[in-house]
């Protein structure tokens, strides 16, 4: 049963928010870049690694046993989060790079063809290009770039005149990363699906603000990270239609995920098994279920309702700066992206910081973007349900006196 949203009460839950940075109270406003971890997950770590630390699905005394049931039934609390129909649909994996890495090598590598398409948006983090141009340079195939729109919406009649037979893949973000653009992934997966291709759902952001029900949104793939949703770093998993990922080759080799070794041939595991290889992150399996388990117990329409005033706040306060001018500005979004004319982001990032403000400058690992925007770079806030009216008043105030200083 979820609770009435209390900041104070979740703002004393987080120790490393306890902390100063550079003299000053922090204001960490990068949640987009990585969360902060409330202390139920820090306790389950230190928990798992003193008294609980054995190797899983190995061995035969009690701890190990102890261990499996509980990593098993951490992936249960994965499968329940995203709505899938079985565990067996939930691969552990150390984040929403991995994953997508792991799709384009098993499933796209043994089915794409020379001359096959996959679309990718431009709005793409890397880690949803990259792999595609990989694995297109190893089977002929084309990747096709979707392009965007200059507020930094996707453009659809783009999108339905590049689907076609030839398209066998599209790879989409959930929510954008730079800008906060939530796609119509539910238009795009309909439309896709009637021309028989496949598509994967980066929902590295996209599950921290919007719940999910995989089923109901009939992706193919749907990935994410955990240390974006309260979670150690490390930790991630990929959901995959059964059909397909018992389809798939593995990837990696090694214990775990073969039945049988020999020299004459190997009998590979089942799902999930055939893609973990190797001693598993129990801890951080373990520490993504808690995570889970108190994300879940949180109102979370106020914990958005909270966020939205946070960004509407931090926006008014900055927007009289002079030159200063916001990068594709979405609604219902939890962050935002700015630049300032004639000041390069790190500069201002720097100053920031020096006043105890914490956000991220650069690229955002999205160089396609904004090379369509023609920027190098941006400041970008992110905004979590922890953050405080004092926090934003605070990186307001340091933002003013950084730009009066350059």
């Amino acid at each position: 049963m979820t609770a009435q949203f209390s900041i104070d009460a979740i703002r004393t839950q987080f120790p490393a928010l306890q902390q100063t940075c550079n003299g000053q109270p922090l204001v960490y406003l990068d949640s987009a870049a990585t969360a902060q971890k409330p202390q139920v997950v820090i306790d389950t770590i230190q928990q798992y690694y003193s008294g609980q630390n054995a190797n899983v699905h190995r061995g035969s005394h009690s701890l190990t046993a102890k261990a499996t049931a509980k990593f098993e039934h951490a992936r249960e609390t994965v499968q329940h989060f995203l709505g899938a129909a079985s565990n067996r649909e939930i691969i552990w994996t150390r984040g929403a790079t991995e994953a997508l890495n792991l799709i384009a090598q098993t499933y796209a590598r043994q089915t794409l063809q020379p001359g096959d398409e996959i679309l990718v948006s431009e709005l793409e983090h890397h880690a949803n290009i990259v792999p595609w141009q990989i694995v297109a340079e190893q089977t002929g195939a084309k990747v096709v770039k979707i392009p965007m729109h200059s507020d930094c919406s996707l453009d659809m009649n783009a999108f339905r005149q590049l689907l076609s037979e030839k398209t066998r893949i599209v790879a989409i973000a959930h929510i954008t990363n730079v800008t906060g653009t939530r796609n119509p992934i539910e238009q795009m997966i309909t439309e896709a699906h009637q021309y028989g291709a496949v598509v994967v759902v980066d929902g590295a952001q996209g599950v921290v603000h919007e719940a999910i029900d995989v089923q109901t949104l009939d992706a193919d793939f749907y990935v994410f990270s955990g240390h974006k949703l309260f979670a150690p770093a490390g930790i991630g998993a990929l959901y995959g239609k059964l059909a397909l990922l018992e389809a798939m080759p593995p990837w990696h080799g090694g214990g775990k995920m073969v039945e049988k070794v020999s020299f004459n041939g190997t009998t590979y595991s089942g799902v999930p098994g055939k893609f973990e290889a190797g001693t598993p992150n129990v801890a951080g399996s373990l520490g993504l279920a808690a995570a889970i388990d108190w994300f879940n117990a949180i109102n979370q329409s106020q914990a958005e309702q909270h966020i939205a005033h946070l960004r509407q706040r931090a926006i008014e306060g900055i927007k009289d700066i002079e030159d200063l001018r916001i990068v594709g500005l979405q609604e219902h979004a939890s962050l935002f992206s700015f630049v300032v004319n004639g000041v390069h982001h790190q500069d201002i990032a720097t100053l920031l910081d020096q006043q105890g403000v914490a956000l991220r400058a650069g690229h955002h690992c999205a160089h396609p973007m904004l090379d369509a925007l023609g920027l190098t770079g941006t400041l970008r806030v992110s905004i979590a349900l922890y953050n405080t009216e004092q926090d934003i008043d605070c990186f307001i105030a340091a933002l003013h006196k950084a730009c009066s200083l350059l």
